[in-house]
């Protein structure tokens, strides 16, 4: 009786939600398994599009498994987790951001049954913990090196990898093209892996075969006053200044007073101003440059005094295309006309004006430092060109990955059955309830085949079994066998050059696994009120 009377105890603030136990850790679960389930038919070579349009009007049209999950609003507190490993494998890699979620959301989906069964969260999270590590190693044991070859052999083996990331976007009916332009790209800008140095620019209209890559920088022509039309438009080898400072005629910014006493003194100070402008342009003709690119605005009395020697000017540069034409040009942004010494001027072998499309472009190439790219970018649909330039993002991120860590493994799900195949056997060496666990985070690795092959149209278990037969062969000779897009049935990926650098498997297995056990490690949600 006297513990009915105990009063009841109010501990959190009212409108508090909290829900705890075994339901709560299932609807996490069945939230990520929802979210899997969206990007899911996104991936592979035959994966489907994305449409995701905001209340703003703006309309996105992508593949690409990071910026779906940025664009999905997703408000679950568990699903949240999986945008953010799809954020930091987009930046780690660049590629395999749909595999990272669907492999995330399969562990889970294999753990599902075991919660429900009463099996305690750490068991699972603590086997899933060893299965990741074994996994991890496996991939590294797998791995074959491209280091060593030729730069000719390089650049081919490094171009497969990015046809192989290309396969499944929107470009990917011509990714030998544009697989051969970002390795170029990438080779372009050396061992500084800046990304900002390949600029990539867009311009509506025409096909995707009438994309270039300019090996220098490229931007759009900028805003000109009149006399512009006078300047050349193509010089060779011309000596470029770069320039932070406005050439115009400034009036005076505060209100200064001038007390005259003479009338003719009036013209000396309206002479000052012109003589200060005239100063500074003459200094930038006497260093003999024949290019000025200026950040700030570069006035008509100053583009008509250029055209007048011959020289081509551009203000309103934007800052990323003056850096990268620094890097490229050799020269150094100048804050002041004084004392231009040769060392800070650059040069280059070509600069031209062109007409890409509606927009005309300054073209720099053939720079000496060569250490900076541009590609342009054609195509119909603005959204298209959105598209190709995240694919072309990924695929540039994944050559200066195999470029760093040149060890690249079998793609089209090869790789995720020989290292599944190697966990269900070591599983079977382990006594004891782990046994299970590891062989459902087996089971889930083989979610890759298996989707690539429904993605396609193809009888996924028929193409499994295939896959299972050849992985199980003790000689060792199928392990590079995956799934065979154009005919439905099995190759060898290795053979058919459908390659990953191992950094990609790697990071992913390690980021869905930490994201699976953080989920299964949460008992309790409380939610306060605002």
């Amino acid at each position: 009786m006297a513990s009915m009377m105990q009063p009841q105890i109010i501990l959190l603030k009212e409108g508090t939600d909290t829900s705890q136990g075994k339901a709560q850790l299932l609807s996490n679960i069945n939230a990520v398994m929802a979210v899997g389930d969206v990007v899911r038919t996104t991936l592979g070579p035959r994966g489907m599009d994305k449409l995701i349009h905001d209340d703003k009007g703006s309309v996105t049209i992508s593949n690409d498994g990071a910026t779906i999950m940025k664009l999905l609003d997703i408000v679950h507190p568990a699903a949240k987790i999986l945008v953010d490993i799809a954020k930091s494998q987009d930046s780690e890699v660049g590629d395999g951001t749909t595999t990272v979620v669907l492999l995330a959301a399969e562990f889970l989906k294999e753990a599902k049954p075991f919660v429900e069964d009463g099996v305690h969260s750490q068991n699972l999270i603590r086997s899933y913990r060893t299965a990741s590590t074994l996994a991890i190693e496996k991939v590294k044991e797998l791995a074959v090196s491209i280091e060593g070859k030729s730069v000719e052999e390089k650049k081919g083996l490094l171009a497969k990898c990015a046809a192989t990331t290309l396969s499944s976007k929107l470009i990917g009916g011509e990714k030998e093209f544009f697989a051969t332009m970002v390795v170029d790209a990438v080779m372009a800008i050396g061992d500084d892996d800046r990304l900002n140095l390949i600029g990539i620019k867009k311009v509506p209209g025409g096909n995707m075969r009438d994309s270039f890559l300019v090996d220098g920088v490229a931007f759009k022509k900028t805003f000109s006053y009149a006399g512009f039309e006078q300047q050349p438009k193509k010089f060779l080898n011309p000596k470029i200044l770069l320039l932070n400072i406005e050439l115009e005629l400034k009036s005076e910014k505060e209100n200064a007073e001038i007390r005259l006493s003479d009338p003719s003194q009036y013209q000396s100070i309206v002479d000052a101003e012109w003589n200060i402008i005239y100063d500074k342009l003459d200094k930038c003709v006497e260093s003999g440059t024949k290019v000025v690119l200026s950040r700030l605005a570069i006035g008509d009395l100053a583009t008509q005094y250029f055209a007048d020697r011959d020289i081509f000017c551009a203000g309103r540069v934007a800052e990323e295309d003056l850096n990268r034409v620094a890097a490229a040009a050799g020269g150094t942004v100048q804050t002041s006309v004084n004392n231009i010494i040769p060392e800070v001027l650059g040069t280059c072998e070509i600069f031209e004006e062109k007409q890409v499309g509606g927009e005309r472009f300054n073209i720099f190439s053939g720079c000496p430092s060569g250490r900076t790219a541009t590609i342009v970018l054609r195509g119909g649909a603005d959204q298209f060109i959105e598209e190709a330039e995240r694919s072309l993002h990924d695929a540039i991120m994944i050559v200066r990955r195999a470029v760093k860590n040149s060890t690249v493994v079998p793609g089209g799900g090869a790789i995720d059955m020989e290292v599944s195949k190697y966990l269900r056997q070591h599983s079977r060496t382990i006594a004891g309830k782990s046994q299970l666990f590891i062989n459902s985070y087996a089971k889930a690795l083989e979610v890759i085949p298996r989707q690539l092959c429904d993605n396609a149209g193809f009888d996924a278990t028929d193409v499994l079994n295939k896959l299972r037969q050849k992985h199980a062969m003790q000689s060792g000779e199928g392990a590079s066998y995956g799934v065979d897009i154009n005919t439905g049935g099995i190759a060898d990926s290795y053979a058919n050059f459908v390659w990953e650098p191992a950094v990609v498997k790697i990071n992913a297995i390690n980021a869905a696994t930490e994201a699976a056990c953080l989920i299964l490690s949460v008992d309790e949600t409380v939610k306060n009120p605002n």
